[in-house]
């Protein structure tokens, strides 16, 4: 049997340019780990004044039902800032999480059915 080893969460935090925030997101983002990239996402939402929050998810390992609400959140913070939240280098395990939600066209952008055999990009 082998045993499940977490990876922990770890943000990474750049300014592109002024106004676009990037957070790198590597690890696990579930029920231990999803709060801290809320409250990170949030934290920078309300006071950043951004026009562009691009989380990279290019190292994300898992991505639960807690993680998944972590990113509707932050998704709702960010319309409501009139920030465009950006889901960038998607692994596939985030777009199944997307696609089995229901939410892939809502977080993403592009519709659901056309971008599942596409790029990962946004």
């Amino acid at each position: 049997m082998t045993a499940f080893v977490p990876d922990p969460l770890t943000l990474a935090l750049a300014t592109l340019h002024p106004g676009a925030l990037r957070v790198a997101v590597d690890g696990d983002l579930d029920f231990t780990t999803a709060e801290d990239l809320l409250t990170t996402a949030v934290a920078a939402l309300d006071g950043g004044r951004l026009t562009d929050l691009h989380l990279d998810c290019g190292g994300l390992r898992i991505c639960d039902s807690s993680g998944l609400a972590a990113l509707l959140m932050i998704h709702r913070h960010a319309t409501a800032a009139g920030t465009r939240l950006h889901l960038e280098r998607r692994p596939p395990v985030l777009e199944r999480m997307l696609h089995v939600s229901g939410t892939y066209e809502h977080l993403t952008g592009a519709p659901a059915a056309a971008s599942r055999h596409s790029s990962t990009q946004d």
